[in-house]
Protein backbone atom coordinates (compact mmCIF):
# COMPACT_ATOMS: atom_id res chain seq x y z
CA UNK A 1 0.00 0.00 0.00
CA UNK A 2 1.43 3.32 -0.99
CA UNK A 3 1.35 6.14 1.53
CA UNK A 4 -0.16 9.36 -0.22
CA UNK A 5 2.88 12.50 0.00
CA UNK A 6 2.65 14.92 2.62
CA UNK A 7 1.48 18.37 1.59
CA UNK A 8 4.34 20.87 0.33
CA UNK A 9 4.62 23.63 3.50
CA UNK A 10 5.01 26.70 2.63
CA UNK A 11 6.93 28.79 4.60
CA UNK A 12 5.01 31.34 6.30
CA UNK A 13 5.75 35.19 5.57
CA UNK A 14 8.42 36.76 7.66
CA UNK A 15 6.58 38.92 9.95
CA UNK A 16 7.98 42.18 8.43
CA UNK A 17 6.73 41.58 4.92
CA UNK A 18 3.09 40.08 6.27
CA UNK A 19 3.08 43.21 7.94
CA UNK A 20 3.91 45.65 4.90
CA UNK A 21 1.17 43.29 3.04
CA UNK A 22 -1.57 45.46 2.73
CA UNK A 23 0.70 48.09 1.74
CA UNK A 24 2.06 46.07 -0.99
CA UNK A 25 -1.43 45.06 -2.65
CA UNK A 26 -2.56 48.72 -2.23
CA UNK A 27 0.23 49.52 -4.78
CA UNK A 28 -0.48 46.86 -6.81
CA UNK A 29 -4.35 47.88 -7.05
CA UNK A 30 -2.89 51.45 -7.75
CA UNK A 31 -0.87 49.91 -10.80
CA UNK A 32 -3.51 48.45 -12.39
CA UNK A 33 -5.55 50.53 -14.09
CA UNK A 34 -2.46 51.56 -16.22
CA UNK A 35 -1.60 47.82 -16.68
CA UNK A 36 -5.17 47.54 -18.10
CA UNK A 37 -5.27 50.72 -20.48
CA UNK A 38 -1.57 49.79 -21.92
CA UNK A 39 -3.44 46.29 -23.25
CA UNK A 40 -6.84 47.87 -24.50
CA UNK A 41 -6.60 51.35 -25.40
CA UNK A 42 -5.61 50.92 -28.88
CA UNK A 43 -8.84 48.59 -29.67
CA UNK A 44 -10.94 49.37 -32.22
CA UNK A 45 -14.51 49.69 -30.99
CA UNK A 46 -15.45 45.59 -32.93
CA UNK A 47 -12.44 44.19 -31.32
CA UNK A 48 -13.47 46.11 -27.46
CA UNK A 49 -16.97 43.89 -28.64
CA UNK A 50 -15.65 40.57 -29.66
CA UNK A 51 -16.23 37.39 -28.07
CA UNK A 52 -15.17 33.94 -28.92
CA UNK A 53 -18.79 32.69 -28.12
CA UNK A 54 -21.78 34.08 -27.19
CA UNK A 55 -21.52 33.47 -23.56
CA UNK A 56 -18.20 34.56 -23.47
CA UNK A 57 -17.73 38.77 -22.30
CA UNK A 58 -15.97 40.81 -24.53
CA UNK A 59 -13.00 43.13 -23.20
CA UNK A 60 -15.39 45.96 -22.71
CA UNK A 61 -17.82 44.19 -20.23
CA UNK A 62 -14.91 42.74 -18.33
CA UNK A 63 -13.78 46.76 -17.94
CA UNK A 64 -17.65 47.22 -17.12
CA UNK A 65 -17.88 44.18 -14.57
CA UNK A 66 -14.17 45.58 -12.99
CA UNK A 67 -16.10 49.48 -13.07
CA UNK A 68 -19.24 47.74 -11.08
CA UNK A 69 -17.07 45.89 -9.18
CA UNK A 70 -14.99 48.92 -8.06
CA UNK A 71 -18.17 50.52 -7.23
CA UNK A 72 -20.52 48.10 -5.59
CA UNK A 73 -18.25 44.83 -4.49
CA UNK A 74 -14.17 45.42 -2.83
CA UNK A 75 -14.17 48.96 -2.16
CA UNK A 76 -18.02 49.00 0.04
CA UNK A 77 -17.75 45.32 1.41
CA UNK A 78 -14.18 46.38 2.59
CA UNK A 79 -15.28 50.14 4.08
CA UNK A 80 -17.98 47.94 6.04
CA UNK A 81 -16.05 44.93 7.38
CA UNK A 82 -13.91 47.67 8.64
CA UNK A 83 -16.57 49.85 9.97
CA UNK A 84 -19.01 47.23 11.33
CA UNK A 85 -18.47 43.85 10.63
CA UNK A 86 -22.31 42.80 11.65
CA UNK A 87 -23.59 45.30 9.12
CA UNK A 88 -25.10 43.07 6.07
CA UNK A 89 -23.16 43.36 2.64
CA UNK A 90 -25.40 45.38 -0.63
CA UNK A 91 -26.75 42.10 -2.66
CA UNK A 92 -24.73 42.54 -6.09
CA UNK A 93 -25.40 40.06 -9.44
CA UNK A 94 -22.50 40.73 -11.82
CA UNK A 95 -24.20 38.49 -14.11
CA UNK A 96 -27.17 40.26 -14.45
CA UNK A 97 -25.46 43.59 -14.41
CA UNK A 98 -24.27 42.57 -17.79
CA UNK A 99 -27.34 42.56 -19.42
CA UNK A 100 -29.19 44.99 -17.11
CA UNK A 101 -27.13 47.82 -17.50
CA UNK A 102 -26.19 47.52 -20.96
CA UNK A 103 -22.40 46.54 -20.64
CA UNK A 104 -22.06 46.38 -24.52
CA UNK A 105 -23.47 50.16 -25.14
CA UNK A 106 -20.84 52.16 -23.76
CA UNK A 107 -17.08 53.52 -25.93
CA UNK A 108 -14.37 51.40 -24.22
CA UNK A 109 -12.53 55.01 -23.77
CA UNK A 110 -15.12 56.08 -21.76
CA UNK A 111 -15.06 52.94 -19.41
CA UNK A 112 -11.53 53.09 -19.00
CA UNK A 113 -11.63 56.69 -17.58
CA UNK A 114 -14.42 55.67 -15.21
CA UNK A 115 -12.26 52.83 -13.61
CA UNK A 116 -8.95 54.82 -13.28
CA UNK A 117 -11.38 57.74 -12.14
CA UNK A 118 -13.04 54.83 -9.25
CA UNK A 119 -9.81 53.41 -8.56
CA UNK A 120 -7.91 56.30 -8.18
CA UNK A 121 -10.93 57.16 -5.44
CA UNK A 122 -10.64 53.49 -3.73
CA UNK A 123 -6.78 53.89 -3.46
CA UNK A 124 -7.41 57.45 -2.14
CA UNK A 125 -9.61 56.11 0.68
CA UNK A 126 -7.13 53.04 1.09
CA UNK A 127 -3.89 55.18 1.81
CA UNK A 128 -6.19 56.73 4.23
CA UNK A 129 -7.10 53.55 6.08
CA UNK A 130 -3.15 52.51 5.47
CA UNK A 131 -2.36 56.15 7.09
CA UNK A 132 -4.59 54.85 10.23
CA UNK A 133 -2.75 51.74 11.06
CA UNK A 134 -1.75 50.39 13.24
CA UNK A 135 -5.35 51.14 14.17
CA UNK A 136 -6.52 48.73 11.17
CA UNK A 137 -7.57 45.63 12.12
CA UNK A 138 -7.35 43.60 9.19
CA UNK A 139 -8.43 40.74 11.33
CA UNK A 140 -12.04 42.00 11.48
CA UNK A 141 -14.07 39.58 9.76
CA UNK A 142 -17.86 39.69 8.37
CA UNK A 143 -19.38 35.88 8.11
CA UNK A 144 -20.52 35.46 4.68
CA UNK A 145 -23.50 32.49 4.49
CA UNK A 146 -21.36 30.77 1.52
CA UNK A 147 -18.10 31.60 2.55
CA UNK A 148 -17.75 31.80 6.02
CA UNK A 149 -15.19 34.16 7.73
CA UNK A 150 -14.16 36.28 5.59
CA UNK A 151 -11.40 39.08 6.98
CA UNK A 152 -10.78 42.66 5.97
CA UNK A 153 -7.53 41.55 5.16
CA UNK A 154 -9.11 38.57 3.01
CA UNK A 155 -11.27 41.05 1.19
CA UNK A 156 -7.71 43.33 0.28
CA UNK A 157 -6.10 40.13 -0.83
CA UNK A 158 -9.24 39.12 -2.95
CA UNK A 159 -9.51 42.77 -4.50
CA UNK A 160 -6.29 42.48 -5.65
CA UNK A 161 -6.70 38.62 -7.07
CA UNK A 162 -10.06 39.87 -8.65
CA UNK A 163 -7.77 41.89 -11.08
CA UNK A 164 -5.42 39.81 -11.87
CA UNK A 165 -8.46 36.86 -12.75
CA UNK A 166 -9.64 39.59 -15.19
CA UNK A 167 -5.90 40.53 -16.37
CA UNK A 168 -5.57 37.24 -17.47
CA UNK A 169 -9.82 37.17 -18.96
CA UNK A 170 -8.66 40.43 -20.89
CA UNK A 171 -5.45 38.77 -22.16
CA UNK A 172 -6.82 35.83 -23.25
CA UNK A 173 -9.31 37.65 -25.36
CA UNK A 174 -6.67 39.32 -27.34
CA UNK A 175 -5.07 36.32 -27.78
CA UNK A 176 -7.85 34.39 -28.68
CA UNK A 177 -8.63 37.25 -31.18
CA UNK A 178 -5.39 37.53 -32.81
CA UNK A 179 -5.71 33.54 -33.21
CA UNK A 180 -9.30 34.19 -34.89
CA UNK A 181 -8.71 37.17 -36.92
CA UNK A 182 -5.11 36.43 -37.84
CA UNK A 183 -5.89 34.43 -41.08
CA UNK A 184 -3.78 33.75 -43.32
CA UNK A 185 -0.66 33.70 -40.26
CA UNK A 186 -1.66 31.28 -37.38
CA UNK A 187 0.17 31.81 -34.10
CA UNK A 188 1.23 28.26 -33.05
CA UNK A 189 4.96 29.27 -33.53
CA UNK A 190 4.29 31.12 -30.19
CA UNK A 191 2.98 28.19 -28.15
CA UNK A 192 -0.43 27.00 -26.51
CA UNK A 193 -2.30 28.91 -24.58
Amino acid sequence: MSEIAPHPVVDPLPAALRDALPATLVERLATFPATIRSLVENLSDEEALWRPSPQDWSVLEILRHLLDEEREDCRVRLEHVLRDPALSWPPIDPMGAAASRGYRERSLGAVLRDFELERESSIGWLRGVLDAAPATDWSRAFMHPKFGSIHAGDLLAAWAAHDLLHLRQIVKRLFGMLEARGEPFRVGYAGAW
